[in-house]
């Protein structure tokens, strides 16, 4: 059990490092023998990071159901569909964490997915204002809701100064995949 747990965590900003940031705090946590939940939203596509968690016993990993095309390329059905998806892995998740088998949870690129259309920020509010009591919850992605920030117990921003892609260097495996 995490002492005095149940803070909400906000990992947000145009920089990279806030998946990182969400899994180094896995580890850690796992490291004490709690049980950590990591979901990960709009990401399908296999990682080296998924790998080596898989090797943790502590750390549970759900993902939401691949998809072809980034948010801003689909249709409204499409979306439709993303969010009918993502709102169902959330109902499992909630279960799961009501029924207190979790200590840390890892909502990863929920923020993103708020703000694209494919997961609904009244069920998330909802839960975080009802969740176990010791539940810690981390949030990332790019630019939260006021509600969540004042909700949240911490609000971390990792700002770009520069990054790679600027000069056409594409995502390498290893370090940013």
């Amino acid at each position: 059990m995490i002492q005095d747990g149940g803070l909400i965590h906000i990992y947000t900003g145009d920089g990279k490092g806030k998946t990182t940031a969400c899994i180094g705090l896995a580890v850690r946590c796992a490291g004490h023998d709690n049980h950590v939940l990591l979901v990960q939203f709009l990401k399908g596509r296999p990682t080296g990071e998924l790998k080596s968690l898989a090797l943790i016993p502590n750390i549970e990993i759900w993902r939401g159901k691949e998809t072809k095309k980034f948010t801003f390329q689909m249709t409204a059905e499409e979306k439709s569909q993303v969010l009918k998806d993502h709102m169902a892995l959330f109902q499992k998740v909630k279960e799961k964490c009501l029924a207190g088998e979790v200590e840390l949870l890892i909502l990863d690129e929920v923020l993103g997915s708020i703000n694209a259309g494919v997961f609904d920020k009244e069920e998330l509010l909802d839960f975080l204002k009802h969740k176990p009591k010791n539940l810690e919850v981390v949030l990332s992605g790019r630019n939260p809701a006021p509600e969540l920030v004042e909700m949240a117990d911490y609000v971390s921003e990792i700002c770009k100064r520069k990054h790679p892609f600027e000069k056409g260097i594409p995502a390498r495996t290893g370090i940013e995949r």
